[in-house]
């Protein structure tokens, strides 16, 4: 089955020529219902908590958007080497990948309860996935974010084992590699440089705006469409 589409939200987000053209954080408020998320995503936007949980949500368009082109992603000889011990499993662990990726252990952790439940929620509906990496059959590091047509808006990412992370990652740019890779957008929302070790570059709020239209009405990647359970996609 197809991604299901939840009701449409209430909420109307500001337009792009209202945001402040020097400021990440676009808007506050709302809520996480599934349709609000959608909307958002959209609209080039995407949620972040900027206080206690019990203050409203923010929503950020960075000013300068992190981007990983999927032709760009540099793959070093060891990490390759280091690929071989992991397979890429999609969709089969997908509350224990958000559940590490929000360990409060974690310096700068933001996955509070209430943005759990929202993911959760629309992982239930199709839209939200999780990429993993296993060894010897153990977890041993993941990501997750949101797909819509051809866009993937990756969201957070963990290891317990070295390179597990990086190896997901990889899992992933194979899975968005099609025959409309040159349209796909993989959004890593802020560049830092970690992930710029990895390939992932800068684009101006304009050009990513810009290049979203083209990619929200390409199809889903295979992997996703139908969304996949429990299903083994061996290196």
């Amino acid at each position: 089955m197809p991604p299901v589409h939840p009701p449409d939200t209430p909420w109307v987000f500001p337009e792009p020529e209202l945001w402040d053209p020097e400021d990440d954080l676009v808007a506050v408020g709302a809520d996480l219902e599934p349709g609000t998320l959608l909307r958002a995503y959209a609209c080039g936007l995407f949620p972040m908590p900027i206080g206690p949980p019990q203050d409203p949500m923010g929503w950020f368009s960075p000013v300068r958007r992190g981007v990983l082109p999927l032709d760009g992603l540099k793959v070093s000889r060891s990490l390759r080497r280091s690929a071989q011990h992991f397979e890429i499993r999609v969709d089969t662990a997908f509350e224990e990948v958000i559940d590490a990726c929000g360990d409060r252990r974690r310096p700068d952790g933001w996955i509070t309860r209430d943005v759990r439940t929202a993911y959760l929620e629309l992982h239930e509906l199709g839209w939200v996935h999780s990429v993993e990496a296993w060894c010897d059959g153990r977890l041993a590091g993941g990501l997750y974010g949101v797909a819509i047509g051809g866009l993937f808006a990756g969201e957070s990412m963990f290891h317990r084992e070295r390179d597990a992370s990086k190896v997901a990652l990889m899992g992933l740019v194979d899975l968005l590699t099609d025959e409309h890779v040159a349209d796909r957008v993989l959004d890593v929302q802020w560049q830092t440089p970690h992930l710029a070790s990895l390939g992932v570059v800068e684009r101006s709020r304009h050009a990513y705006l810009g290049d979203l239209p083209v990619a929200l009405h390409l199809p889903l990647p295979v992997a996703f469409d139908p969304p996949v359970t429990g299903v083994d996609l061996r290196r």
